[in-house]
């Protein structure tokens, strides 16, 4: 969920992650949580809408690296991720997929999980109850959460036993909230623990746009193309800079451990692929926001296009001139230093040095525009590049509307 700031245009994002621990004390994990608000004691809510706000926040608004760093994210899934009709737009790589106590084991539930683990997710089971069916997905499973403090301790034997036939289970003992459940854990060897005993959910917020409805509508319907049309996709991500800033973080993640850096919306694109813009996009829709100042997001294209209409003056990118716009112009926004969004995307060397330092060919094509906005002309009349970029952004955000209608 977000909470509107209308005065700047901007809104606050938020999500909550609690750490779980080892036998020793050491952070191995953080469960990812829906937080409405900055000050939220508890979710409020474990549905389809709270599930992909946390993932669209985690994954594209924060950056899993700011949310996690290295360790493993534990995100709880409902039904509709679990069997497959939407689509989990990440890669197995640093989550694990909590299927919560509420959902009924059946035959569908079971091969969605299966391919699931086939295809290298790794599977928690939340608040187990034996009995409840959950059992059938201990060969899947990685991780059984058992509650120690409204759980069933009755049958903790039997349930402990069970697990130990799977030497793939660890077991997270969680909601451990006194020195006594602490004992209980240790006293079965429970690998994991998580609980107010240890650490309270913290919830991260950060100042963030929020991609227009509009756009976010025209991108879902250009994906369901049965050819979509690359170019296309790009021009609607490009003309929409907190929609680009999402793609950009989404392809931080998955330049991880990559050589590759980007210098273009296109190069992002490609990076994430259409199959996960898609899912991304889709996730968006459910992830219901209002629609972002209309002047807000004029200014920040207007100074893209501007950046971009004067690249070729200093001998820069173009491309890479109208992402260095996006960023420091989004930067403005949030009252952000540019360099302070830099770890967020997997950027080319030229888009950092302009960002951090102003340096470069690039960096003299942010020189120039921040002097023209702020009145100083100096040697260079934008007036002419001015006005075509007023026109463009204007034109982009009426397509927008129009495509939309």
């Amino acid at each position: 969920m977000k909470t509107s700031a209308p005065s700047d245009g901007t809104q606050l994002v938020h999500v909550g992650r609690q750490p779980i621990f080892d036998v020793h004390g050491d952070v191995v994990a953080y469960e990812l949580l829906f937080r409405g608000s900055m000050d939220a004691v508890s979710a409020g809510r474990q549905d389809t809408y709270a599930t992909s706000t946390v993932m669209v926040n985690a994954f594209t608004e924060f950056g899993i690296r700011e949310v996690a760093g290295d360790r493993l994210c534990f995100i709880n899934l409902t039904r509709e991720f679990l069997v497959g009709d939407l689509t989990l737009p990440f890669g197995p790589e640093q989550v694990v997929l909590e299927v919560l106590e509420t959902v009924r084991m059946d035959d569908e539930v079971v091969a969605g999980i299966t391919a699931l683990a086939e295809r290298g997710y790794r599977i928690a089971l939340d608040d187990f109850v034996w009995g409840s069916g959950h059992e059938v997905l201990f060969g899947l499973a990685s991780y059984v959460k058992l509650d120690l403090l409204d759980g069933d301790l009755s049958r903790l034997d039997e349930v402990v036993a069970a697990c130990r036939e799977h030497p793939g289970i660890n077991i997270v003992a969680e909601r451990l909230e006194t020195e006594e459940q602490l004992a209980i854990a240790d006293r079965y060897g429970m690998e994991l623990r998580q609980g107010y005993a240890l650490s309270h959910p913290q919830v991260l917020t950060v100042a963030s746009l929020s991609p227009s409805r509009l756009r976010r509508l025209e991108l879902v319907a250009a994906l369901s193309d049965s050819e979509p049309d690359l170019q296309r996709i790009v021009s609607i991500i490009a003309s929409d800079p907190p929609l680009s800033l999402r793609v950009l973080r989404a392809s931080n993640s998955v330049a991880a451990g990559h050589a590759n850096r980007v210098s273009s919306v296109r190069q992002a694109v490609v990076m994430v692929g259409l199959p996960s813009i898609r899912q991304w996009a889709l996730l968006m829709v459910l992830d219901d926001a209002g629609a972002t100042s209309e002047e807000h997001m004029l200014g920040v294209l207007t100074r893209a296009r501007l950046c971009e209409n004067i690249a070729t003056w200093f001998g820069a990118s173009s491309d890479g001139a109208f992402m260095a716009g996006v960023i420091s112009g989004v930067a403005q926004l949030l009252k952000l230093a540019p360099e302070s969004m830099i770890d967020q995307f997997p950027l080319a060397p030229t888009i950092v040095a302009a960002l951090a330092e102003g340096t470069g060919r690039l960096g003299r094509v942010l020189r120039a525009v921040d002097s023209y906005e702020n009145g100083e002309f100096g040697s260079f009349d934008l007036a002419g590049q001015y006005m075509d970029a007023v026109r463009w952004s204007t034109q982009a955000l009426s397509h927008a509307r129009l495509a939309a209608a």
